[in-house]
């Protein structure tokens, strides 16, 4: 029995890879999941890559199971699975669809769905009644084909570009066959309706953030302007070196400040693109100026948002459709009263309100992005404002317990009883 005296539910949660430094909101639901009193397994398609953990990753619970990322590294497990998994009730519907799929779409990956979910659906851990799948692409490629091999509910969680770089077509089928689907922004909550129709369920679910983690921060009271070479102006940008996230506009910005202005950037992150950018940075003659700090926890995450003086993250749609939804980084610089310069990308206008609670240029606009930062690199008053701003609405409106509720009540857990403090005042006439 879970705390509340609920039995707990017992959900298996298929995932891309686990863990991993660039899904903390993914950590963060688990463990509220686990909080709340679901019994959970984690089935993951790949093995880890990052070198370090966040301290997060080890209050979870949930035991791991780790499918063959590639068929030929496991053959006689895969060949298990597929022999047990034919005599499901639905392994010939779970068939038709993987050659519904392979018509559209003959790559190599649709083989190893279809094989990852006979390993998932005979490799089951006992009292498993739901299947949840994050990211609405391969996840729940994966997760349709076990639902549909062994009758179990199954539902998604859709985020950035498993959304945006997705066939339609593919997307429709899923939402229509998953019994909900939850998305962490309004623009893609939208979009995926429309696609959905009246036979879809979709919700919108900000992910939040654990304030408890993040607490306010001492009072700020840098003074740093600019002005002094000993002194320069702190500025932070944290992310996967990937292209939506226009780390080299950044740098093309950076390039443009006065040559009077004294700033330092410090970038935390890993990413494939990290080579291209120190080069870049090379050919500029600002690498000098430039700290890449590379992967980091949590907690020294949160000691950068505390240093810095202004935070950047000029996201892009790149080439291929991928974007960011509502950049998690964002939401905790903003946590922790930290000025947040990025534009207004997928739902990134949902939290920063050009002028309020941040500033917002043109994505691409290295020119506009440059303004925007020599601005605020010479007034400290403005930022300490749009940090203060930025801070109360994030802890006004972007708390994830109210997001975990919902999602909770969608896996069926009851209501929580208000308290004292949920409890609204009666209107009195």
């Amino acid at each position: 029995m879970s705390p509340s005296g609920q039995r707990r539910r017992g959900v298996a949660v298929i995932l891309k890879g686990y863990p991993r430094l660039s899904e903390t909101f993914i950590a963060q639901e688990l463990l509220g999941l686990e909080r709340r009193g679901f019994r959970l397994h984690l089935i993951s398609m790949r093995h880890p890559t990052d070198t370090k953990r966040h301290p997060i990753h080890d209050e979870i619970q949930a035991p791991v199971t780790y499918l063959p990322e590639y068929l030929h590294q496991e053959p006689l497990r895969v060949m298990r699975g597929l022999w047990a998994a034919r005599r499901l009730p639905g392994f010939r519907a779970a068939l038709g669809q993987f050659w519904r799929d392979l018509k559209r779409d003959v790559t190599r990956n649709r083989f190893r769905r279809f094989g990852q979910a006979a390993v998932l659906v005979t490799e089951l851990p006992a009292g498993t009644e739901h299947l949840y799948a994050h990211f609405i692409h391969t996840p729940a490629s994966v997760t349709h084909y076990a639902h549909l091999m062994t009758g179990l509910p199954w539902s998604c969680s859709a985020h950035a570009k498993d959304i945006w770089t997705s066939p339609a077509i593919d997307l429709e089928g899923k939402l229509i066959s998953a019994d909900w689907v939850a998305t962490c922004t309004r623009i893609g909550a939208e979009h995926l309706t429309d696609l959905a129709g009246p036979a879809g369920d979709v919700h919108l679910i900000y992910h939040g953030l654990d304030l408890a983690r993040f607490p306010s921060p001492p009072a700020r009271t840098s003074t740093r302007d600019g002005s002094n070479a000993d002194t320069p102006v702190r500025l932070l940008t944290v992310g996967r070196a990937v292209a939506k996230k226009g780390f080299d506009v950044l740098l093309d910005a950076l390039a443009r400040l006065p040559d009077e202005t004294a700033w330092q950037l410090t970038h935390i992150g890993g990413g494939t693109e990290l080579r291209a950018l120190k080069a870049q940075a090379d050919r500029l003659a600002i690498a000098d100026r430039i700290d890449w700090q590379g992967a980091r926890d949590q907690a020294d995450v949160l000691a950068a948002y505390r240093a810095s003086d202004l935070f950047v993250l000029p996201c892009r749609i790149a080439d291929d459709g991928d974007r960011d939804g509502l950049p998690n980084v964002l939401v905790e610089a903003q946590s922790q009263a930290l000025c947040c310069v990025s534009t207004p990308i997928s739902a990134i206008p949902e939290l920063i309100t050009d002028g309020e609670t941040g500033a917002l240029v043109a994505s691409e606009d290295a020119g506009a992005l440059a303004d925007a930062l020599t601005r605020l690199i010479a007034d400290p008053a403005a930022r300490d404002r749009l940090g203060a701003a930025g801070e109360a609405r994030v802890r006004a409106h972007f708390d994830m317990t109210a997001g975990l509720d919902k999602l909770a009540a969608l896996f069926g857990a009851p209501a929580p009883k208000p308290t004292l403090t949920d409890a609204k005042p009666e209107t009195v006439a």
